[in-house]
């Protein structure tokens, strides 16, 4: 029988979903590694903002500690990272440059970065800008688990030195995603954190139609939206949406919209965590295009694509419920085939397993900047 992971994951957070994306990712995909059996310690930076809104303090499927620095990180877990089957560092850890040089150090029997912004990294890594990542770090892990997938990954071979690119989608839980049985009250939501890039998007395929449809009623989830922005009387905001509430938010919306990131658009292959939370919650969802999404969710039969306001508008008042269902219903049967935290977990162990562990040989230089 093969024996359990033991593994670290040092990442941005997972006791907060406040403003990020990256706790409900890390939750689903550390509950599948423990219903797979595998050992999983989390180490999170202690930082106010995070503390300030935790919503998983203590976590059932797995460890989490905090650490104050990176010399407290060394000195504290050092034998931990030393002799774990494998350490895992997501991106935007604070310091994360320093901290991917001391755990390098240690030598780990296998190193490996995880990448849910890979978009975002590669675009400020080709602008010179490093504030989580060094370019010439990429060299030093086993594996660059990336976010997106698609020509993504050969970039990340061929022009930055990976020395394997592998796709670690997002994933969801099925069993804290999935549908209410509620009536629906909205007839369009949104739950995402205010961006820049998005914001054109958003007023295009929600604030733009609530203009249009004054008679129907909008939602819009999520924190730090500018208070300048003109929203229409019959789109309720709400600022913020812990996880436990998600699936009820889902399942009282008639539709919901999924707008993504500019980079996140021109490197394709990037589905969010919040397309597959609201496809499992069974709620049909419009989404903005881009390349890759037809093929998991192909357009017509288990999303709805969107380029402009007509489109949504379209779909709000002309679409017959029972095709509305169906479009649904198909939609949560692929996320729950394909891409739930444990199917996901179990991809991810099989690729670990497959890197050679490094226990003795000193490891590869990175390449110059």
């Amino acid at each position: 029988m093969t024996r359990p992971l033991d593994i670290v994951v040092l990442g941005l957070s997972l006791s907060s979903s406040w403003g990020n994306g990256h706790a409900t990712t890390f939750r689903a995909l550390l509950r599948g590694l423990a219903a797979e059996g595998h050992s999983v310690l989390f180490l999170e930076r202690d930082v106010p903002w995070y503390a300030a809104h935790r919503d998983l303090a203590d976590p059932d499927f797995c460890t989490l500690d905090f650490y104050d620095d990176v010399p407290t990180l060394i000195g504290r877990y050092r034998e931990r990272l030393a002799r774990a089957d494998a350490v895992i560092i997501g991106s935007y850890v604070p310091e994360g440059i320093a901290v991917i040089e001391a755990v390098a150090a240690l030598r780990p029997k296998r190193l490996a970065f995880y990448d849910i912004d890979t978009p975002v990294t590669l675009a400020r890594l080709e602008r010179g800008e490093e504030e989580y990542l060094a370019r010439r770090q990429i060299p030093l892990f086993d594996a660059y688990f990336s976010f997106s997938g698609g020509a993504v990954l050969t970039r990340l071979e061929r022009d930055f030195h990976a020395r394997k690119a592998l796709a670690l989608y997002c994933a969801v839980d099925p069993d804290r995603y999935g549908p209410t049985g509620e009536a629906p009250i909205y007839d369009l939501g949104y739950l995402g954190t205010y961006s820049p890039d998005r914001q054109p998007t958003l007023e295009r395929l929600l604030i733009e139609p609530a203009r249009r449809l004054p008679q129907l009623r909008f939602v819009v989830a999520g924190p730090q939206y500018p208070a300048e922005i003109d929203w229409p009387a019959n789109v309720e905001r709400i600022e913020h949406l812990p996880p436990a509430d998600h699936a009820r938010f889902y399942g009282r919306q008639r539709f919901t919209l999924n707008v993504t990131r500019a980079d996140m658009i021109a490197a394709g292959w990037s589905p969010s965590v919040r397309l597959f939370e609201a496809a499992a919650c069974g709620t049909p969802i419009i989404s903005d295009r881009w390349q890759g999404l037809d093929a998991l969710l192909p357009d017509g039969e288990a999303l709805l694509i969107a380029d402009d306001t007509d489109a949504v508008v379209a779909a709000l008042t002309g679409l017959e419920e029972s095709r509305r269902q169906a479009i649904a219903q198909a939609a949560r049967a692929r996320v729950l085939a394909d891409h739930t935290g444990q199917a996901r977990a179990r991809g991810l162990v099989a690729d670990l397993r497959a890197l050679a562990p490094r226990t003795a040989a000193p490891r590869q230089d990175p390449i110059p900047a």
